[in-house]
């Protein structure tokens, strides 16, 4: 067994920027020993049920979450240049109610707060954080991009905002080295933020494709999404680092941060989402009055009726009508 567990994973649902194809996603993982994995697709959930069955049947244990766009300033605020660079965040879902916060965060993002992509804010993350774990997110994320702009106090501040939302026991900074300087410069930054917070620290790898040699597969999927051609190196990754690894591999990279590659196993073991499939599970509704929802749907029924066929209507149609109710 590999103790080590992939906490931040782009899947083919990820369009034109995951390359990590479900089926041999798992394989994959079964090979390198790895008993469990995350599914966080960019501010989407649509592959997650694809993925839970699969995992289940892979014997692999399945981690519902989603990497969330979180707009600098609100989500009705849409200036080109201020509003268009929102922060990345990682949430995965603990418990069923989790998960109807995340996917009610997703489908407002979309419907609400979409420009360019879908995106969230501090206010509705506040609303809807209760069953969710939050990690503080890649390069693109605003802690580190804080930090990496020297600005400290800045990052501190951010980060007290989110244990606001979230609770300290359920916000991790999250590391990350791909060999890029940034994330490399950032990383005492990190741990000194954490513990000044006394906030626990997590580290993932930003998995863009499954193994290191299908990274030019994943160069592709730039160009198709960007509209640009395959020898443009400016649409490279800036290294070859964002797959699947191994916790020798992630050992390497992040020397003495050996309790943030535990707490990837122990968030896995805190994360636990089962789907029911095969029962209809219709939404509630109650009637303005209170009456019994039965009656009020007759009533409905009968006057949309004498609406239609005036006060005495043909009687197939009162025959098809006592059918149908």
């Amino acid at each position: 067994m590999d103790n080590f567990v992939q906490l931040h994973l782009h899947t083919e649902y990820s369009l034109l920027d995951g390359a990590c194809r479900i089926d041999r996603l798992l394989e994959h993982l079964k090979e390198i020993g790895q008993t469990s994995c995350a599914i966080t697709d960019h501010g989407v959930m649509y592959g997650v049920v694809d993925f839970y069955k699969k995992a289940k049947k892979a014997g692999i244990k399945p981690i519902i979450g989603c990497e969330v766009y979180v707009a600098p300033r609100t989500m009705q605020d849409k200036v080109h240049r201020i509003d268009s660079s929102p922060h990345h965040l990682v949430l995965l879902c603990k418990n069923q109610e989790g998960y109807q916060n995340l996917i009610s965060l997703v489908s407002q993002g979309s419907i609400e707060g979409f420009y360019g992509k879908p995106r969230v804010d501090l206010e509705l993350l506040s609303k809807k954080s209760e069953g969710l774990i939050a990690l503080s997110g890649c390069l693109s994320g605003q802690i580190a991009r804080l930090l990496s702009a020297n600005r400290y106090e800045e990052a501190k501040e951010a980060a007290i905002k989110h244990i606001n939302i979230f609770g300290r026991e359920n916000y991790y900074i999250e590391i990350q080295n791909h060999g890029i300087p940034e994330q490399i410069s950032i990383l005492p930054l990190q741990r000194k933020l954490a513990e000044e917070l006394d906030l626990k620290i997590v580290a993932t790898n930003d998995c863009h494709y499954i193994k290191q040699s299908d990274s030019e597969m994943q160069h592709v999927l730039t160009c198709i999404q960007t509209n640009t051609t395959v020898d443009n190196s400016n649409m490279e990754f800036s290294t070859k680092e964002f797959y699947v690894k191994t916790r020798d591999e992630m050992s390497r990279t992040l020397q003495g941060f050996n309790d943030a590659m535990d707490n990837t196993m122990e968030i896995a073991e805190r994360c636990n989402v089962e789907f029911e499939f095969g029962n209809l599970k219709l939404p509630a509704f109650t009637t303005p009055d209170g009456e019994d929802n039965l009656v009020y749907f007759k009533n409905k029924c009968q006057e949309g009726l004498h609406k239609l066929y005036g006060e005495n209507p043909p009687q197939e149609v009162l025959d098809r009508l006592d059918y149908e109710t």
